[in-house]
């Protein structure tokens, strides 16, 4: 597969655009002096399914023949890109097959198939993802829309920041999390053509690290038995993301699990809108990481809200933000 380049980021934003929402961009004070940084938010957690995963997966669905359409498309996903996925084929008029593990939270289960996905079981692991989804794929001839791994995907996630630089200018970084690298590489395929001079960096969980530790060994190791409450992020890179992140992508910086709970709750607290932990990484990250961030105008790619609210993290940890308080305002 060749990599995607920005001409499919525009034709991916085009054929999308009457499908998904163009998400608002939102700051907030006590945000920026806790990080010392001008901070914009780009909310995809305002986003169709809750997520950004819908720009890359609708791209995808939306660029099928006919053909294809008429068999469906089939994905794994723990919950997310499933999701959307189901609802983008929906909107084709076709149908999608979900591979998921039994340990999915049960929002994202339910998520997926109230947009009308086949859920079909495996264990956890990649390994047992990607098997039960090649005997589905046998058997039916769907096509295979992979969660990140896929030029159509890469492009359609890159929307979101093309948007985000549409609306913010100046910019001197641009920070999303990283797990199978889909939107860290749509990212930074759009900083390049469009502003170059802007450092873009990935997040991560330090206990799902594989792809901080890929960048800095030049090649892709497999996670090592991620145990994060990011669940969005324990996919390992793909060989499309890896190549575009070792090109564009400055670094990738990681945060624990009691930063990522204190970032959530922060933002919940603090902005009055509900983000997922795997949307928290990319803010934690920026007020962890202050060298990094400090005095500079960052964009900050807030990915999603699906959450189990019977299973909030706060309620079994101590964690608590930092004092202050505003009201985000819209725009920059």
């Amino acid at each position: 597969m060749l990599l995607p380049m920005f001409d499919d980021v525009r034709a991916a934003h085009d054929r999308i655009r009457a499908y998904v929402h163009r998400t608002p961009t939102l700051t907030c004070a006590t945000l920026d002096r806790l990080a010392g940084a001008r901070l914009w938010f780009k909310c995809e957690n305002f986003q169709k399914v809750g997520a950004f995963k819908i720009r890359g997966a609708t791209n995808a669905v939306f660029s099928l023949t006919k053909d294809e359409a008429r068999l469906g498309v089939a994905t794994h996903s723990s919950g997310n890109h499933g999701a959307a996925l189901a609802q983008a084929a929906s909107w084709l008029g076709t149908k999608a097959c979900v591979v998921m593990p039994r340990n999915a939270l049960r929002a994202k289960r339910h998520a997926v198939q109230s947009y009308g996905g086949e859920i079909v079981w495996c264990d956890p692991g990649m390994e047992a993802r990607n098997e039960t989804l090649s005997r589905i794929v046998d058997r039916s001839g769907m096509t295979v829309v992979h969660p990140f791994n896929d030029p159509k995907v890469i492009a359609g996630q890159g929307t979101a920041a093309l948007e985000l630089l549409e609306d913010v200018g100046g910019l001197d970084a641009i920070i999303a999390p990283v797990g199978g690298g889909g939107l860290i590489s749509g990212t930074a395929i759009a900083c390049a053509a469009i502003s170059p001079e802007i450092a873009v960096y990935a997040a991560e969980p330090a206990n799902a690290d594989d792809a901080q530790r890929s960048l800095r060994a030049g090649h892709i190791l497999e996670p090592d038995n991620p145990d994060t409450i990011a669940d969005g992020l324990r996919a390992s890179l793909g060989t499309l993301t890896f190549e575009v992140i070792k090109a564009h992508v400055k670094d990738i910086v990681t945060v624990s699990e009691t930063e990522i709970v204190s970032a959530m709750r922060l933002v919940w607290e603090r902005m009055k809108i509900i983000i997922e932990p795997s949307a928290a990484v990319a803010v934690a990250a920026v007020l962890a990481h202050p060298a990094v961030f400090r005095d500079r105008r960052v964009g900050v790619i807030v990915t999603g809200g699906n959450v189990d609210l019977d299973r909030l993290p706060w309620q079994t940890t101590d964690q608590a933000p930092a004092a202050g308080g505003d009201s985000p305002r819209a725009g920059g």
